[in-house]
């Protein structure tokens, strides 16, 4: 019975195939396979275990849906900021000033010049709510995994994740937005990270309402504020404020904006980021006044209730560098006082309330001329002293005290030839000479017509010799020299001059020369010669010529005296440093005689010899 058992379990073996084999294999080698090593790895290929197929964790991925891509924004046109006008104050006051003056803050209105809408890649701040319209980037990774999921907000403020559904953000702050959706995706998933950026914001439509200068409404980038708005529509209008600009949401006032503070301190908090639906109010205009004069910046300032004079020149930037800070005027534009201008100190402008029209004026302390006493002297002195270079004196020092600083005269000197030039002397003489230039062009102008000779007078060569000779009058600049009747052997400066601040003074050596020129047959310089004559001179260059004129020889003396005297200059003593000038005949045609005549009246009759004799040459 037990052979018949185990032969028929050796038949069921036999008919099984060689892993089932292995499967139903003892485990445990019997004594005869341990002592057999050919039947030892029989039972080693009995008990192996085949290797088991291990499928990997696969984790939940979410496609990205397909959609057709976004249009970009199209840029609209942008709405033309209306100008300004000036109001009837601004008018007023620009007339008053003579110079244009507008509201401050009025600049920052030109249109075109500005884009005052928020940059493409500002940062969004925390607070920012979301909006219809908005999109929303996710990226997942671990047990969940997306990328680059681009949602978009709906009506309903809702984004929908595809394996996880619709979730609410809405009105979520961008700061929340992180963990709102992070709670929706943990109540299906664990062990995931998520990752939540910004894409392209949608807009948000606000309500600029009141004294704008062009109210409405108005679809502004989601991260504008205030500021940007309001701006956008062309500011307040002549009659809006700058200081009170009122942001209402849900009927509630959330901030009242002084754009003051922006445009002089830099402060925008204030400046709320505008939400959609947001309506902006800007208020009428307070009252104005003007600050004019020595300030930083000339302008129409709006001033609060309770503000003072000494806070409108604030908001005109202080006093510049050359005002009177002890005092200014105030003038009551309205004559609600009848007083016209009102000087203040600045300790009275402290207490002095502004009023509506007030116009200030700080005054200015270049251009006026101190006493002598109070001018500080810089003074240049050069040619024959020791010590030439620039000294600084205190007021009222004289000339002797300056050639004393300067170490005295040297032996060469020449004292009766210095030249002492002044700008205060300079500007007199240049105003003096244009008004005599612009006479002399009248009556040139004019002779012409006035002439019994017209018809030759008119020809066009004449007229452009009389706009020659005006155009050389023009050019010429007086220095500012001072000329003192020295006698020619002086051995000292006039010490009892007071000297102004700028004056420069110039010794120089004695000349060696006398110098005859115009019409001579030899016009050269010569040596001076003790006892000699200007006529001695005038016939060492050959004579007056022909064309000359014997009788309007004049000399122009080194110290800058002329001596004319007709014929009598031949006869006078010549001088070391003299010019001897034999000017032509002025009386040989009509017109350079009636030119004569005019010049003569108009500059005195040496110069208007001398300035006929350069013309000619």
């Amino acid at each position: 019975m037990i052979r018949r058992a185990t032969l028929l379990a050796s038949c069921v073996l036999a008919a099984l195939p060689v892993p089932a084999l292995a499967q139903l294999g003892s485990p445990v080698a019997t004594p005869q396979q341990q002592g057999n090593p050919t039947a030892r790895g029989a039972a080693a290929a009995q008990v192996a275990v085949p290797p088991a197929e291990v499928t990997p964790y696969q984790p939940t991925v979410i496609e990205t849906p397909v959609t057709a891509p976004a249009e970009p924004p199209r840029d609209l046109p942008a709405r033309p900021a209306p100008t300004t006008p000036p109001s009837e104050y601004e008018s007023f006051v620009s007339a008053a000033a003579g110079t244009p003056l507008r509201r401050f803050g009025a600049d920052l209105l030109v249109p075109g010049a500005r884009d005052f809408t928020a940059g493409p890649t500002a940062t969004i701040p925390p607070d920012y709510r979301l909006n219809p319209g908005d999109e929303v980037l996710l990226g997942l990774t671990g047990s969940v995994q997306a990328s680059n999921l681009r949602l978009t907000i709906d009506s309903e403020g809702r984004i929908f994740v595809p394996r996880i559904g619709a979730i609410a953000v809405g009105g979520v702050r961008y700061g929340d937005l992180h963990d709102v959706i992070a709670r929706r995706v943990s109540r299906q998933y664990r062990g995931f990270q998520l990752e939540v950026t910004p894409g392209r914001l949608h807009g948000v439509t606000v309500y600029v309402t009141g004294f704008a200068a062009a109210p409405g409404s108005y679809t502004v980038g989601s991260l504008s504020t205030l500021v940007n708005a309001v701006l956008a529509s062309g500011g307040p209008a002549a009659g809006g404020s700058f200081r009170s600009i009122q942001l209402r949401r849900g009927g509630k006032l959330v901030s009242d904006f002084d754009l003051y503070d922006l445009l002089l301190k830099g402060d925008r908090s204030g400046d709320a980021v505008l939400q959609n639906g947001d309506v902006l109010y800007i208020a009428p205009a307070g009252e104005q006044v003007a600050v004019i004069g020595s300030v930083n910046r000339e302008a129409i300032f709006e001033v609060a209730p309770g503000e003072t004079v000494s806070d409108a020149i604030r908001y005109a930037g202080g006093v510049n560098t050359v005002a009177d800070a002890s005092r200014l005027m105030v003038f009551d534009s309205l004559g609600r006082d009848g007083k016209g201008w009102e000087e203040l100190s600045a300790a009275d402008a402290g207490m002095r309330k502004a009023r509506r029209g007030d116009i200030v004026r700080v005054l200015s302390q270049v251009g006026i001329a101190r006493p002598l006493a109070q001018q500080s002297v810089l003074v240049t002195i050069s040619g024959e002293v020791a010590k030439p270079g620039r000294y600084y004196f205190q007021p009222g020092t004289r000339l002797d005290q300056v050639v004393a600083q300067a170490g005295g005269l040297t032996p060469q000197a020449f004292p009766y030839a210095s030249v002492i030039t002044r700008e205060s002397v300079k500007a007199q003489q240049q105003q003096s000479f244009d008004r005599a230039v612009q006479d002399a062009e009248l009556l040139l102008t004019a002779q012409p017509v006035t002439s019994a000779n017209r018809a030759q007078l008119v020809q066009p060569a004449n007229l452009a010799l009389v706009r020659s000779i005006v155009d050389q009058l023009r050019e010429r600049r007086p220095n500012g020299r001072l000329v003192f009747d020295l006698p020619v052997t002086a051995q000292a400066l006039p010490g009892a001059l007071v000297l102004e601040n700028n004056d420069t003074i110039y010794v120089p050596p004695r000349p060696v020369t006398v110098g005859v020129f115009g019409a001579v047959p030899t016009p050269a310089s010569f040596a001076w010669r003790e006892r000699a004559t200007i006529g001695d001179f005038v016939q060492s260059a050959g004579g007056v010529q022909k064309l000359g004129d014997r009788n309007e020889i004049f000399v122009v003396r080194a110290n800058g005296t002329v001596l004319a005297d007709g014929k009598r200059v031949l006869r006078a003593p010549a001088l070391p440093g003299d010019l001897v000038y034999v000017p032509i005949d002025a009386n040989r045609g009509e017109f350079w005689a009636r030119l004569r005549d005019i010049t003569s009246s108009l500059f005195g009759g040496v110069i208007g010899a001398a300035s006929i004799v350069n013309l000619t040459q």
